[in-house]
């Protein structure tokens, strides 16, 4: 029988439940909880006791007890799931103390923090893996395997477009990621996401962004423009409950009670504070240009106050181009519901041959979180081997920092108006790992069009 492979996860917020249970209940046989460590003494207990309850006996430790808890519960991974400004601590005194890590995305929010884990990675030789969830998902998937296979040639330019609804989209501007210092905003948070994926889908890495932004709609103007007068600093409690429609009923809903609401008092954190505080300072509205190794150009939007979730993404190539439309679910970050679960109806692949017919592929059918990606990136972290990885799905510290850095440098040309190279940023960060894609300047057949 193989030795169980032990872990300990830092941050316990909604994002963090999902490791968790697939540690205790689903890959009992491989893996092992050993330690928990949280900065609210309210959440750590009633995931220590949640644990117990599984029949898991698993040791719990404050925030400033993280080298404790290595020290005594000797795991071999670290899970980092905690605030995104807090991840570089975690990763960096993890691999120092001799374990791997694998941290929830983004890998951290700022250049200087990028470069403290890739000079910690060299020094120590430890594995940092970065959970790209993403990636996993099958049409997500399907489009890597038809851009692999030239279907539509040599991909020229990309057009990549997210929209975040008025759910899960103002659901950023409640909590903690409301803030630059603790998100890097939704460039880094949100759009390391779309980042990752166009490195991936590309096999490529980014080497210049020139990006504007703004925050056109989460400010005190818009609650003005819908009457709202009266508003308190947060939902619970609020005189305009009644009258606001993006009122979050925190004592309400179980699991954010159990979460947040509960322990309040321990840490003095509100999950639902009003979205059109004044104290917002990231954009809930961004364009960016972002230039890639491989001459590649890509036109990129984020807009976080739309009326359905999801993305359109379109790759130009030499034999044509490639359209795929993502609608998502509507959902709240620790909710209780699926998160980002595909609508069938709202998402489709279609190739558009030079010369040719239309025509749409079967996408490939997805169940679960984030497009179902979530049950097959859990799979390949806690079962390796199990699938076969032809798309060199599972991510690292590398692309991790590729990704963050397209936001961080957006944020930066935000910031100073000017075109901003990668390689100013950060240095020492070799290529990820990428499959093989259609050559330049591969030979086309001429197919005429058809004759009218």
């Amino acid at each position: 029988m193989l030795e169980k492979k032990r872990y300990a996860q830092v941050g316990l917020g909604g994002r963090s439940e999902m490791y968790t249970e697939a540690i205790v209940l689903t890959y009992a046989e491989t893996s092992e909880l050993v330690g928990l460590c949280d900065n609210n003494a309210g959440r750590l207990q009633d995931r220590v006791e949640w644990a117990e309850a599984k029949g898991v006996q698993v040791a719990g430790y404050s925030d400033n007890e993280f080298e404790r808890m290595i020290a005594e519960t000797k795991p071999d991974c670290v899970i980092v799931t905690s605030k995104d400004c807090t991840h570089d601590e975690y990763i960096c005194r993890a691999m120092e103390l001799g374990c791997d890590v694998i941290t929830e995305k983004p890998m951290t929010t700022d250049e200087k923090k990028c470069q403290r884990i890739i000079d910690t990675q060299k020094q120590t030789g430890r594995a940092c893996r970065v959970t790209f969830n993403y990636r996993y998902a099958p049409p997500r998937k399907q489009v890597k395997e038809l851009l692999m296979s030239g279907a539509i040639g040599e991909i020229l330019s990309v057009d990549f477009h997210w929209l975040l609804d008025t759910s899960h989209g103002a659901d950023y501007f409640r909590r903690w990621h409301r803030q630059m210092k603790n998100s890097g905003g939704l460039l880094v948070h949100k759009s390391t996401h779309h980042f990752d994926a166009v490195n991936w889908w590309l096999s490529t890495i980014p080497v210049s962004v020139f990006a504007t932004g703004d925050t056109k709609f989460y400010k005190p103007q818009t609650a003005h423009r819908y009457g709202l007068k009266n508003r308190s600093i947060r939902c619970h409690g609020c005189p305009e409950s009644h009258n606001c429609a993006f009122f979050l009923d925190i004592a309400a809903n179980k699991n954010l009670n159990r979460l947040y609401f509960a322990n309040e008092k321990y840490d003095g954190y509100f999950r639902d504070r009003c979205v059109f505080s004044s104290e917002i300072d990231i954009y809930d509205s961004v364009s960016a240009v972002l230039t890639y190794e491989n001459g590649v150009k890509m036109s990129y939007s984020l807009n976080a106050f739309m009326p359905w979730e999801g993305y359109i993404v379109s790759f130009n190539g030499s034999k044509g181009r490639l359209e795929h439309k993502c609608e998502e679910t509507v959902y709240i970050n620790g909710d209780g519901s699926i998160p980002g679960a595909l609508k069938k109806e709202g998402t489709w692949i279609r190739i558009y041959p030079h010369f040719q017919p239309a025509y749409e592929v079967e996408i490939w059918e997805a169940e679960g979180g984030h497009g179902g990606a979530d049950p097959l990136m859990l799979e390949d972290i806690f079962n390796p081997g199990s699938q076969i990885d032809k798309y060199m799905l599972a991510a690292d510290y590398r692309a991790g920092a590729y990704s963050i850095l397209c936001g961080i440098a957006a944020n930066h040309s935000i910031a100073t108006g000017e075109n901003i190279l990668i390689s100013d940023l950060v240095h020492g960060i070799k290529r990820p790992d990428f499959t093989p894609m259609p050559p330049a300047n591969d030979p086309i057949p001429m197919i005429l069009p058809p004759e009218r």
